[in-house]
C-alpha cells in the first residue's frame, strides 16, 4: 500500500529512493547553463539527459530565509510565517531578526515525515537556518540536522550527530568562503552513503553567486566542485532535485560602484523624519557581500497617507512597482501582520537598483567586488533540475515544489 504523508494542505507519497532537495544560494540558471556548456558540469549534463531541465519561480522577497522556508514546508510565506530575514515584531514594534523558530507558522516536511517514520538529515550552510529547518525534529537516531558554520559543535542530543568534522573529512569552513557550501555537499554524500534516509535538505550559501557573475573563473570553479558532488548524490541511487532559493544580478554601476536608492533619505526629505520607517528583510548577521542591500523593502508609515508616499516612491528611478499591504500580500503570499504598510521592490531596466535606508547606515567597505545581489522579481527565475523523468507537473512551477515533485511526480 502506498503510504502518505500530509502536511501543510499537501499530500506526499513516500518516496520510492532516497530524495535529495538541493537549495543551491542564488543559483541564477545562467550559471550552470554556463559551466554545463564548457563541459565544467558533465554529472549535472547526464542527470538532465535522463531526467529535467525546467525553470520555476521562487518567493517574493527573493531573499533566503524566506525561499528555504517556502522550500521546506511546501507553501509560500503567508503559510510558514517566515517573510525575511529582519522584519518590525508586530507584538513589540521593535526591530529584530527572524531566525528564531518561535516565527515559524507551519509544521516542516520533515518533522512529518519523522513522525510518520521516516529518517531525515538536513546540512545548511550558516547556523542562522539550521533552528529554523530543524524545529520539532527529535534526535532519536531518525534525525540529523547541523550547520556547515558549526559543525565543530553538533551534538547527538542538539543535532543528531557528533565529531562532523572527522565524519566528513574535512576542516571547519570559513563563513565568506565557497568551502563552507562544499561542506554541505561532502556532509551530504557521507550521510546518504551511511544513512540512506528517506528525505535529504543540502542548502548551501550564496557567498560566491554574490561575488562571481556567471561564466567567469570564480562561479565556474564552484559549479566544477558541486558537479562532482551531485555525480556521487547520482551513482548512490538517491532522487535529486536541484533548486535555488533566489537568482543572482549584478547591482552596480558602470564604475562598479553600488546602484542604490536610499529611500529612508528620500522620504525623510519628503514628509519628515519619523513619518516612515524602511526596513530592508535582507538584513542578516552576514551582511558583508550584500551590505544590506537588496532589491525588496517594506515601508511603515505614521501620521502621513500611505497612497502619498507610495506616489512619491514610484517615481523614483529604479523602482519596479509599490503595493499596498493587502496588495503585495495577496500577489506574493505574504503574511500582512509581518508586512510594511508598502511593499517595494526595485531593479529597473538594467534590474541593478537596490534600496538602503539611509547612506549613513550602511558599512559599504567589507565589499570587495562590485555589488551583487536580489530581492526583486528580476531574481525570481529558478532552475529546477531532477535527475529522473517527470510525469504530470503541476503548471507554473515554483521553489516550493521540490519535495513534491520528489515525491509524486518521479
Amino acid at each position: 500500500m502506498d503510504k502518505t504523508v500530509e502536511v501543510n494542505g499537501r499530500v506526499y507519497h513516500w518516496p520510492k529512493a532516497p530524495l535529495v532537495v538541493i537549495c543551491c544560494d542564488g543559483s541564477e540558471p545562467a550559471y550552470m547553463e554556463i559551466a554545463m556548456a564548457e563541459g565544467l558540469m558533465p554529472n549535472m549534463k547526464a542527470m538532465i539527459a535522463k531526467g529535467e531541465n525546467l525553470r520555476g519561480l521562487c518567493v517574493i522577497p527573493s531573499f533566503t530565509n524566506p525561499n528555504n522556508m517556502s522550500i521546506v514546508t511546501g507553501q509560500p510565506p503567508a503559510v510558514h510565517g517566515i517573510c525575511g530575514n529582519y522584519l518590525i515584531d508586530p507584538a513589540t514594534g521593535l526591530e529584530t531578526m527572524m531566525n528564531d523558530p518561535k516565527w515559524l507558522r507551519a509544521p516542516t516536511i520533515f518533522s512529518a515525515f519523522q513522525k510518520a517514520g521516516a529518517k531525515v538529515c538536513v546540512v545548511t550552510a550558516k547556523d542562522k537556518l539550521r533552528l529554523l529547518l530543524g524545529k520539532d525534529l527529535i534526535f532519536d537516531g531518525t534525525a540529523v540536522a547541523f550547520s556547515s558554520e558549526k559543525a565543530d559543535q553538533a551534538t547527538l542530543a542538539d543535532n543528531g550527530i557528533a565529531d562532523v568534522l572527522t565524519f566528513v573529512g574535512k576542516p571547519l569552513p570559513e563563513v565568506y568562503s565557497a568551502d563552507l557550501s562544499e561542506f554541505v555537499f561532502a556532509a551530504g554524500v557521507k550521510l546518504m552513503a551511511r544513512d540512506k534516509p528517506d528525505l535529504m535538505y543540502l542548502s548551501t550559501t550564496d557567498y560566491v553567486q554574490h561575488k562571481y557573475a556567471p561564466g567567469s573563473a570564480g562561479g565556474n570553479s564552484f559549479y566544477k566542485m558541486m558537479d562532482g558532488y551531485l555525480g556521487s548524490l547520482d551513482a548512490l541511487g538517491a532522487t535529486v532535485v536541484i533548486i535555488a532559493d533566489h537568482g543572482m544580478k549584478d547591482k552596480h554601476l558602470v564604475d562598479g560602484s553600488p546602484d542604490v536608492v536610499y529611500l529612508q533619505d528620500v522620504l525623510d526629505a519628503a514628509f519628515g523624519v519619523g513619518t516612515s520607517k524602511v526596513i530592508l528583510p535582507i538584513t542578516d548577521p552576514y551582511v558583508v557581500h550584500h551590505g544590506a542591500l537588496g532589491s525588496y523593502a517594506t515601508v511603515y508609515v505614521k501620521g502621513v497617507v500611505p497612497d502619498d508616499v507610495a506616489r512619491v516612491i514610484s517615481k523614483l528611478e529604479g523602482i519596479d512597482v509599490v503595493y499596498s499591504n493587502a496588495e503585495g500580500c495577496a500577489k506574493f503570499g505574504l503574511p500582512p501582520d509581518r508586512t510594511g504598510d508598502l511593499i517595494v521592490l526595485s531593479g529597473g531596466p538594467t534590474f541593478t537598483k537596490v534600496i538602503g535606508t539611509s547612506a549613513s547606515k550602511h558599512d559599504l567597505s567589507g565589499l570587495d567586488a562590485p555589488l551583487r545581489s536580489h530581492g526583486g522579481l528580476s531574481e525570481q527565475e529558478v532552475p529546477i533540475i531532477i535527475n529522473r523523468k517527470a510525469h504530470n507537473l503541476p503548471d507554473n512551477l515554483r521553489n516550493f515544489d521540490a519535495f513534491f515533485i520528489g515525491c509524486n511526480h518521479v
